[in-house]
C-alpha cells in the first residue's frame, strides 16, 4: 500500500476529492467510497469488458486503472451516461429491445457502445460488434445487444 495523497477528478459531471492510495484501481474506488456500483468486477485482467467506464470520452477499464493517474480526468460511469427521466439512447434501446438476460455484461457492453456512437453515430453491424468485442456476454444475450446498438444508431 502507497501512502494516501489527496485527489481530485469529475465523475458524472461532479467534482470528487478524495485522499486515497494512488494504486488503487479506479473499480475499488467507484464502487467503494463513492457508492457507484453499476460498474462491475468480472476478470480483473481486462478480458472481460464488464468494469468499463469513459475517461475524457474514451472506454478504460476500471479493474486496472490505477485511481493516482486520473488527477484532474473526467470520469463517466454507467450511472452517467443518462437518468431515469433521460435515459441515454443506448439505454433506451437496450430496453426496447430487451438486451439483457442477466445483465452482468450491460454496464461495459453500455459504455463501449456509447463511445462508438459519439465517435460514429451510423455504425455498421460489424463496427458495432468490433466495438464490442472486448465485452464478454455469458448468458446468450449479445445478438440482442448488437441488436439494441443498431436501433440506438437510427
Amino acid at each position: 500500500m502507497t501512502d494516501p495523497i489527496p485527489l481530485s477528478l469529475s465523475v458524472n459531471g461532479r467534482v470528487v476529492s478524495l485522499t486515497i492510495d494512488p494504486t488503487a484501481p479506479l473499480l475499488d474506488v467507484l464502487r467503494g467510497p463513492l457508492g457507484l456500483s453499476a460498474t462491475r468486477y468480472g476478470c480483473g485482467a481486462e478480458l472481460c469488458g464488464a468494469c468499463l467506464v469513459l475517461v475524457d470520452g474514451v472506454p478504460a477499464y476500471a479493474c486496472t486503472r490505477e485511481i493516482g493517474t486520473l488527477a484532474g480526468r473526467d470520469i463517466t460511469t454507467v450511472e452517467g451516461l443518462g437518468t431515469p427521466d433521460a435515459p441515454h439512447k443506448i439505454q433506451t434501446a437496450m430496453l426496447a429491445v430487451q438486451a439483457g438476460q442477466c445483465g452482468y455484461c450491460l454496464s461495459g457492453m453500455q459504455i463501449a457502445a456509447a463511445a462508438l456512437l459519439a465517435r460514429n453515430p451510423s455504425p455498421t453491424r460489424s463496427e458495432i460488434a468490433e466495438a464490442l468485442d472486448g465485452n464478454l456476454c455469458r448468458c446468450g444475450a449479445h445478438p440482442r445487444i448488437l441488436a439494441a446498438v443498431a436501433r440506438a444508431a437510427q
